[in-house]
């Protein structure tokens, strides 16, 4: 039996629908909801009874948070996994050229976690940063401008429903990617200057100053002003490109092209 946790957040929701009804898989999430199997890694007491008869976890990062926050959470479940007897883990971590992001020690530490656990197989699959998630730090402001400090950096964006595809196909053919770690990145790194003209606006950088200043005025919880920073910093000097890491996602994906990054990101923008 399969496990997916984190089926109410926005990679593991996708990860359900790709699995929805298949009596072989079950669905975790903290709130609750009709069909899942409640689980709380905040609070460990619900893991046990969760975790019975799962033979495969694809454990979906529980990563919005302090770093001690998500390394308790990430060790809840891994030392449930354990006493539980789950055979192997699938576990969605951070792409490897993230290592000068704020939010990537946790990743990190849970990786190592797998590594050294007692009677586990494991996979981790790097993910990239999502193409929607350029929503957050590159969307036009009211004046038709992106001002993000992007600076002449560009991000290998990733588009959240070919991750999805690959944990799906991972996780139920979890044997044949035993302990493997493959990094997910885009194939084509998006600018600044190519976000705005796919939607018809100016870029303009700000400075990094300008852009932590304008994220602790927006009602930030105070991680979150880090977090973000330090990915606008990441990708501003270079190192979020793609180039300083090999990817699997054409591989993983079977051969078939990626979706198009900037096109997710469009899409998303005009959404709202």
């Amino acid at each position: 039996m399969l496990l997916v946790t984190g089926v109410s957040g926005a990679l593991g929701s996708l990860v359900a629908e790709r699995l929805a009804g298949r009596e072989d898989v079950v669905l975790g999430t903290r709130a609750g909801l009709p069909g899942t199997r409640r689980l709380d890694f905040d609070a460990p007491e619900t893991l046990p009874e969760a975790f019975a008869g799962v033979e495969t976890l694809l454990l979906v990062s529980a990563g919005y948070g302090e770093d001690d926050t998500v390394v308790a959470r990430h060790e809840a479940a891994i030392s449930a996994a354990e006493a539980a007897g789950v055979r192997h883990v699938v576990y969605t971590s951070l792409s490897g050229d993230g290592d000068h992001l704020t939010y990537a020690l946790a990743h990190r530490w849970t990786e190592r976690r797998l590594r050294s656990s007692a009677g586990l197989d494991w996979t981790i699959l790097r993910n990239g940063l999502y193409a929607e998630f350029l929503t957050w730090i590159a969307t036009p402001d009211a004046e038709n401008r992106i001002t993000g400090p992007l600076g002449e950096g560009r991000l290998a964006a990733v588009a959240r429903a070919d991750l999805a595809d690959i944990a799906v196909s991972v996780a139920t053919d979890p044997a044949a990617h035993r302990n493997r770690v493959y990094e997910l990145v885009g194939e084509r790194a998006l600018g600044g200057a190519d976000l705005a003209e796919a939607l018809g606006a100016t870029y303009a950088p700000g400075t990094l100053a300008d852009a932590r200043a304008a994220i602790a005025a927006s009602g930030a919880v105070p991680f979150q002003v880090p977090m973000l920073a330090s990915t606008y910093s990441a990708i501003a000097h270079g190192f979020m490109d793609g180039t300083g890491v090999e990817s699997d996602l054409r591989t993983l994906l079977g051969g078939r092209e990626p979706l198009d990054a900037l096109d997710v990101f469009v899409k998303a923008v005009r959404q709202g």
